[in-house]
């Protein structure tokens, strides 16, 4: 299981929010953590941790706005 297709597969109203329409690439200030760790650098389809798959521990994803 990775990060981005299931999320959206089961959840269609963040379609877009995790990556974009067209070019399908990670939005940008998107973080993903797991299991104490920052995932937000794997490759998109980089499996998750066993205790994620399993529901053990939750998967979090956090976006940022930048600016002032």
């Amino acid at each position: 299981m990775s990060a981005s297709p299931p999320t959206e597969a089961h959840y269609p109203m963040l379609r877009g929010a995790i990556r974009d329409h067209d070019t399908q690439q990670r939005r940008p200030f998107l973080r993903f953590f797991a299991c104490e760790e920052d995932l937000s650098h794997n490759p998109p389809d980089a499996p998750l941790p066993d205790a994620v798959a399993s529901g053990k521990e939750p998967f979090i994803v956090i976006g940022a706005i930048a600016g002032g």
